[in-house]
């Protein structure tokens, strides 16, 4: 990709973010971290979901 191709891509997603009403823009951001897995889950795999399992199971 050139350059200018990623200059008027950058500038037309941003735009495009401007131009979304703030409330928007606040209810999409909320989604995405609803959406995200656990930190745990996303750095350390199923690790921890499997110790917490057999803990569980134990008591």
């Amino acid at each position: 990709m050139a350059t200018n191709d990623y200059m008027k891509f950058v500038t037309e997603q941003f735009v495009r973010y401007m131009d979304q009403p703030k409330e928007e823009r606040k209810k999409l951001r909320e989604k995405r971290k609803q959406e995200k897995p656990p930190f745990l889950y996303h750095w350390f795999g199923m690790i921890p979901f499997s110790l917490k399992l057999l803990f569980r199971r134990k008591s």
